[in-house]
């Protein structure tokens, strides 16, 4: 039964490559598969049926080198074989089926000068019929052919390519061990036979004898899908923190004027990302930077100083006239930033008034923290060298009473932006300070990211969860749930068996659309959206 199955998934992938989209499996490819330019090596990748001629072409008098054992080989012109094209480059062959796409490969290590690899690639066509360069992606679509490949280790081949931060990397090697792909396919061969099932007890119940009633077998089903549906939604939960990793986490700074929001965020990004100014309302747009922190990908996003007309007159000397238009457009959009972030961090800062210090803030951005997946308050201006024990005990009060939720982030971290800016007098006092406590800062924001994005040990795999399988597991899981809907009928009517087993056919096409395995319709368009991002030689 199983290399039934198997045969008939070849058969459907051969009908699914002749189409124009597809590649051309009778060519022999290749293309550059190191990056452009000057380098100590370059390696050429050809796959296909003419593996062995153009090696015979461009060596003719040494004999192919032993499989996966690398030889040194003199290439030469295959049309002049006195022009000698490396003196010195390193060969592999590896035969099928057991290769990265199925077929035989060839990899030529060369020399990196640009002339060198230009003249190799230059003659390789030469080498015999049907040889041509390869399209975006090709390598990797014909081992997706040659069942080498699913679709999600294609996905998370992608995402490794594009990882620019070690949990980037971390979450992209999850999902390259074929274990998601596996599940996948197991959770749809399930469905089928379910399916399957079900559909026999509609054509020959009158004709056969079964073991289980029609009801009996509706509930047993019921408790399959039932079973599968808390396994999607780990499968979700997981995406989403995946997401976090792979798009970066959005933070945003919010706080009144003058509080120290664009000083912070520039000594945590290393660089003048906004400008800072002693005059309150210097930023009224929103100004982003992105950045690695300690390998999680960050997108900090300075905003406007939240104030209102009546904070402006409880703190007149602090807020320079009423509130225009053009600053009430700089809150807006500070207030829709921090509703699309993943984690917000309230700025507050030390001042000194008439009475003595007190702690600066704006209560409405402690109430968008509140209802933020994570947030951190931090005060701003400890440097003034008073006793504030007495002023950050109240605003804990405040924080406790008032938004409570906030309480869940932890004390609030006091830090000085003016101390952080200069530098200590000697380097054994740099390695051993934190001026200003930014690093403090900085770790707090890492122990939240952690937080977001962890996941038990036993479901690591789940980090490699695209957005795109994300996707097709939600419909997957509404018409499961639609399923559900129909077999747990209302009492007094009969559950349509018909529609039920519809039901499951719905949700294993779009298995089948994660791993390009079964029969969906619009599988090629699938492999459209996965390949457009490759890029050629891989």
């Amino acid at each position: 039964m199983w290399k039934s199955a198997a045969r008939r998934t070849s058969l459907r992938r051969r009908r699914l490559f002749s189409s124009s989209a597809a590649p051309n499996v009778a060519d022999t490819i290749y293309a550059l598969s190191t990056a452009q330019g000057r380098a100590g090596i370059a390696v050429v990748r050809i796959s296909g049926p003419a593996c062995l001629e153009i090696y015979k072409a461009l060596c003719p008098t040494k004999v192919l080198p032993k499989p996966r054992y690398a030889s040194v080989r003199t290439l030469y012109h295959p049309q002049e074989p006195s022009t000698v094209l490396d003196s010195e480059a390193l060969i592999l062959h590896f035969p099928a089926p057991r290769t990265v796409t199925g077929e035989d490969v060839l990899e030529l290590h060369v020399h990196g000068g640009p002339a060198t690899v230009k003249a190799v690639l230059s003659v390789i066509p030469l080498c015999g019929r049907q040889i041509r360069y390869a399209d975006p992606g090709e390598f990797t679509k014909r081992a997706f052919f040659h069942d080498r490949l699913d679709l999600a280790q294609i996905e998370s081949l992608s995402d490794t390519l594009d990882a620019e931060t070690e949990q980037q990397r971390r979450a992209a090697v999850r999902g390259n061990s074929g274990a998601l792909g596996r599940t996948y396919e197991a959770w749809r061969e399930e469905l089928l036979q379910a399916r399957g099932e079900i559909e026999a007890l509609i054509d020959f119940s009158e004709d056969q004898h079964f073991d289980e009633s029609p009801t009996d077998l509706l509930d047993n089903v019921t408790a399959q899908v039932e079973d599968m549906l808390r396994s999607i939604k780990a499968y979700e939960d997981g995406s989403q923190r995946s997401e976090l990793l792979r798009n970066g986490i959005r933070i945003a700074l919010l706080g009144p004027p003058n509080v120290g929001k664009s000083s912070l965020m520039n000594l945590i990004v290393g660089r003048e990302a906004s400008i800072v100014s002693g005059e309150a309302g210097t930023t009224r747009d929103i100004v982003e930077a992105s950045l690695d922190i300690r390998g999680y990908l960050c997108s900090f996003a300075d905003t406007a100083g939240f104030r209102s007309d009546a904070s402006a007159s409880e703190h007149s000397d602090l807020n320079s006239g009423p509130v225009g238009a053009v600053e009430k457009e700089g809150i807006r959009r500070a207030r829709q930033k921090a509703e699309e972030s993943d984690l917000v961090i309230v700025l507050a800062s030390v001042e000194v008034g008439t009475d003595g210090p007190f702690i600066y803030y704006d209560k409405e951005t402690l109430k968008l923290a509140a209802t933020a997946e994570s947030a951190m308050v931090v005060i701003n201006k400890a440097d003034t060298g008073l006793d504030l024990e007495e002023q950050l005990a109240a605003f804990r009060q405040v924080i406790s009473q008032e938004i409570p939720a906030l309480t869940k982030t932890g004390d609030l971290i006091t830090i000085s932006c003016k101390e952080a800016r200069v530098p200590p007098p000697s380097t054994a006092a740099r390695r051993h300070r934190d001026p200003g406590r930014i690093q403090d800062v900085v770790s707090t924001l890492v122990h939240a990211f952690s937080a977001m994005t962890e996941l038990p040990v036993d479901m690591q795999d789940l980090l490699g969860v695209t957005e795109r399988q994300r996707q097709l597991l939600s419909q997957c899981r509404e018409h499961l749930e639609d399923y559900l809907a129909e077999s747990q009928a209302e009492e007094g009517r009969e559950a349509d068996a018909v529609l039920a087993a519809e039901h499951l056919r719905y949700a294993a096409d779009c298995l089948a659309r994660i791993t390009g395995k079964g029969e969906a319709g619009d599988v090629e368009d699938v492999l459209g959206v996965v390949f457009e991002k490759f890029c050629v030689g891989k």
